[in-house]
């Protein structure tokens, strides 16, 4: 059974999980505006798959949906961990399994049909699969503890 402390820890990882993901998302948009390729250090590729055709839908960077996903989880994250309100952790819940569909897909992308692997892509796939798993445990442990 979780309790209100965990609440307090667990949200707080799910805040700088979020917080993690928006800073890589802000950094991925903001290289894709400047026109500049990711820094990806010894590995290779991040430039590969931000110069793909799938690193835009219909012209709008794929990074600039990351921001604003991660802007509103992060909202979520914070006002659950703060404020004890649960529909915030819902919110969380469910913009993390998205999330995780979203990710799950643009790395199946990398991986087959780019042949390229970005480490911020990934590290942003992290924040997000850890995240929701965070939120899956949460969810399923304070349905019997009032906060």
């Amino acid at each position: 059974m979780i309790d209100v402390p965990v609440r307090g820890r667990w949200g707080a990882a799910l805040t700088v999980l979020a917080l993690g993901g928006l800073a890589i998302a802000s950094y991925l948009l903001a290289a894709r505006l400047l026109g500049v390729a990711p820094a990806c250090g010894p590995v290779k590729g991040c430039d590969t798959v931000a110069a793909s055709e799938y690193a835009t839908v219909l012209g709008v960077p794929v990074a600039l949906s990351g921001v604003g996903f991660s802007l509103v989880l992060s909202a979520s994250a914070v006002v659950w961990w703060r404020r004890a309100d649960r529909r915030s952790l819902y919110a969380a819940y469910g913009l993390g399994l998205l999330g995780v569909v979203a990710v799950a897909y643009l790395t199946y992308l990398e991986l087959f049909v780019i042949e390229a692997i970005c480490i911020w892509c990934v590290s942003y796939a992290v924040t997000i699969v850890v995240g929701w798993v965070l939120a899956v445990l949460v969810v399923l442990g304070v349905r019997a503890v009032p906060d």
